[in-house]
Parts: structure tokens; C-alpha cells; sequence
């Protein structure tokens, strides 16, 4: 993906926000506490929080934690969604705190929006000396049948490149280290992946596909046939069919430490 098209497909959540709100999942508990148990201190900084999914569990872990978020439309949700939280319009190329002044940088579902070239320095200058940077990726377990039956179906717009566990893994083990200089910055990265699940019905599944950035930049006729096709899918599916069912995934970790 060029830079032009990864712009495209970053900055188009802000028009599905109450929906990406509504559908997206949660991170698996046992996740966000690998990836800030390496962390000096309480101050964490949730990067590219979109509508707070992240930020929730981190309020929940009992942190001390400010967001940034660049686009208005998710940032309104999650101020929304979470009053108390410290919420600031900003990206990470262009973090609005001073240097040193969180121990954690967590990123849920966006580091890979993030232009590493430039929010790699960023992400170093407000850590604390070894500080942790983590990214952590909702996906699903395509080991269970229908699962990588439903990937096939949805094709790449639904079901991308880091949406899978052994995708995850090569797409992210060096997405922290776009160059030499910023190397320096950064520790030997290391990853994990825990169970994680959703509970789902047919139509709300089909709506938290269509929240995927290569779902919203899709032209409307092409959408609603790929939509289409996923619903016949699902329908077809005994474990699908009727009512609730969870949606096994797996919530995969990128940890590294500032040097």
C-alpha cells in the first residue's frame, strides 16, 4: 500500500465512528497486561485511539492514561463514550506531550496507519528511558473452519493483511523499525498472541466487517455485493445461522522498549 491509499483508508473511519464504536471489539485482558508489564511506571499514552476501545481497558487497569486521536468524528466518541479520560486531538507523527512524559505508548488497531519514519522519533521523545512501545492487533483465528471460510469469502477489503495470527506475525515483527536511526531507538521487539472472542450475531458481524478501512473506501455497489456475499455465507454456516455465537480471535501483541 502506497502512502496515498494508506491515507485513504486512515482517515476514513471518522464517517463509520458511532458504528466502528458500536461493532469494533474490546483487547483481551491478559493482552494489555503483557503489553504494559514491562512499563517503568503508571502514565500511559493510548496513540491513534480512535473511539476508546483501547482506552477503556486501559481506564479499567487503572493507569493513568491520555488519548490521541487525530480524526474529530472518533475523537467525539470517545470523549463521549469516556469523559474523565484526558483526550487530545493529535497524530503520531505530531504528539501533543512533552518529551518524556509517559511511560507506555499503546496503540490498538493503528500502528500500522502510523508513518514510522516520522512517529517513530515522536514515540521515542515522549517515552520515559525504557518505556514501552506496544501495538496490539484484534484478529481472527482462521484455525477454526468457518473462520478462514468467512477470510476467503471477504476477501482482502474485509479480512486484510494482519487480520490472521501467522499474517499478524509477519506483517508486524519489524513494523517498529522503519530505518536505521529509529532501530537505535528501539529494543529487539518481541510478540505474543492471547484468546480473545466476541460474541456476535450474523447481521452485527457483517457490520463490524464493514467498519474495515478496505470495506468504507470501497464504491457503494461493490460494498454491499461484498456484504452481500458475506451474509449468504453466514447464513449458509450451521455455527452462524441462528442467533448469537462468538467470533474466536486472537489480540496480538508487537512489544518493544525505548533504549
Amino acid at each position: 500500500m502506497d502512502r496515498n491509499e494508506r491515507s485513504l483508508h486512515a482517515s476514513s473511519f471518522g464517517a463509520a465512528a458511532v458504528a466502528y464504536a458500536e461493532h469494533r471489539p474490546d483487547y483481551a485482558r491478559a493482552a494489555v497486561g503483557w503489553a504494559l508489564e514491562a512499563a517503568s511506571g503508571p502514565r500511559v499514552l493510548d496513540l491513534g485511539a480512535g473511539t476508546g476501545k483501547l482506552t477503556a481497558a486501559l481506564v479499567a487497569r487503572g493507569v493513568e492514561v491520555v488519548a490521541v486521536e487525530p480524526d474529530p468524528a472518533m475523537l467525539a466518541e470517545l470523549r463521549r463514550a469516556l469523559p474523565d479520560v484526558r483526550a487530545l486531538s493529535g497524530g503520531a507523527e505530531s504528539i501533543p506531550l512533552p518529551d518524556g512524559s509517559v511511560d507506555a505508548v499503546v496503540a490498538g488497531n493503528a500502528m500500522h496507519w502510523f508513518d514510522m519514519a516520522v512517529a517513530g522519533p515522536e514515540i521515542a521523545r515522549v517515552l520515559t528511558p525504557r518505556g514501552v512501545l506496544a501495538g496490539l492487533w484484534n484478529v481472527m483465528d482462521d484455525a477454526v473452519d468457518w473462520v478462514a471460510g468467512l477470510a476467503r469469502v471477504g476477501g482482502t477489503a474485509a479480512v486484510g493483511p494482519r487480520d490472521t495470527p501467522a499474517a499478524w506475525r509477519a506483517a508486524t515483527a519489524d513494523m517498529h523499525l522503519p530505518g536505521n536511526g529509529d532501530a537505535a531507538r528501539f529494543g529487539s521487539p518481541e510478540q505474543a498472541v492471547f484468546p480473545h472472542g466476541q460474541r456476535r450475531t450474523a447481521e452485527s458481524l457483517v457490520a463490524t466487517l464493514a467498519t474495515r478501512a478496505g470495506v468504507l473506501v470501497m464504491p457503494e455497489p461493490e460494498r454491499e455485493a461484498l456484504l452481500g456475499r458475506i451474509r449468504a455465507f453466514l447464513a449458509d454456516r450451521p455455527e452462524t445461522a441462528d442467533g448469537e455465537f462468538t467470533l474466536p480471535m486472537r489480540t496480538g501483541v508487537l512489544r518493544v522498549r525505548r533504549l
